[in-house]
This record gives structure tokens, sequence and C-alpha cells, in this order.
């Protein structure tokens, strides 16, 4: 199956010169949310992966499937002020300014290997901020994956060491 057919783009947003890959078209069609699915298990059904982490939004939605398939644990990451009990915290660089994402402190422990899930990925900071995140922990990335890559914008260079997997690629920003 071709998941590129199910993923849709929307030229100029968030901002002009932007075209962005839209997976809720993806995810609104069970079969091409399955195949999706079906083919992150199949990559690391027989890993030594201790937990899957989903980078808030999208990834939450990937993780969680993938989690329910794979009999794994879900740890959230998200953007600063969201989680409830006691966290840590990874600030990371935007085109214009920083943000930050948050794991709850007892969310991971050391010697675990995590498995990180996201959407996209486009440079790589909100992924290594994922990554940087599990290793405050005492946690190892076991890799970083993602439905889509953009490859013209150097993400999985410079996740190189965190084994980055993606199901499509997509020339262009």
């Amino acid at each position: 199956m071709d998941l590129r057919t199910y993923i849709r783009t929307i030229p100029d947003w968030p901002q002009p010169g932007i075209m962005f890959r839209d997976i809720t078209t993806l995810l609104q069609d069970p079969g091409a949310f399955r195949y999706a699915v079906d083919a992150l298990a199949y990559q690391y059904r027989h890993q030594p992966i201790s937990k899957i982490m989903g980078i808030e939004s999208r990834g939450f939605i990937i993780a969680a499937a993938l989690a329910y398939e794979l009999h794994l644990p879900l740890v959230l990451a998200r953007k600063h002020g969201k989680l409830p009990a006691e966290t840590i915290a990874q600030e990371y660089q935007l085109e214009y300014g920083t943000d930050t994402l948050e794991v709850h402190k007892d969310a991971l422990l050391a010697g675990e290997t995590v498995l990180i899930i996201d959407d996209l990925l486009a440079t790589g900071g909100t992924a290594l901020a994922a990554c940087q995140l599990v290793e405050k922990s005492g946690a190892a990335v076991s890799g970083v994956a993602v439905i889509i890559n953009l490859p013209d914008l150097h993400g999985a260079e410079k996740l190189k060491r965190y084994n980055p997997f993606y199901l499509v690629e997509f020339e262009g920003e």
C-alpha cells in the first residue's frame, strides 16, 4: 500500500512556503491506519523495547496503537505545563524561539529501552529533545519511528545515532 496517497498536502500552512503533510486523512481510513501500525509493529516486534513514547500530539495516536499492538507501556512526551505530576524537561530550538518537552519523572526508569514515535520528522528538533529526555532519565533510545520523513530538512541525519525509521518520504518542505 502506498501510504503517500492517504496523506493530504496543504500548501502554505501554517505559513507561506510550507507544504503541510496531514496524516488525519490517513487516520480516517481504517485500512491505511492499520497498514501503518502493522508496518511499524513488524519493524519493532522482535527488538528489545521496554516502552513506547509518543510525542504530542499526533505522535500520541500512532504510539498508542503501536503500544497496544506490541503489548508495551505508553509514555507521553508533552509540551510544557500539560502533565500533572512532577516532570523532567528538555528545551529545544524552533525556527523562531524555543519550546519544551516534558515527561513524568516516574515514567522512564534507568536501564529501560524506549522507542520514540511521532507522525513526521522534519528538522528533528522535537525528536532529538525526546531522545534527550529519555537519556536524562537513565533509559536508552532504541529508535525513533515516524510515518513521514522530510529528507530535505535533514532531521534523519541529525538523529542518525538513534536509528530513525520512516514509512514514507516527501521531498520538499
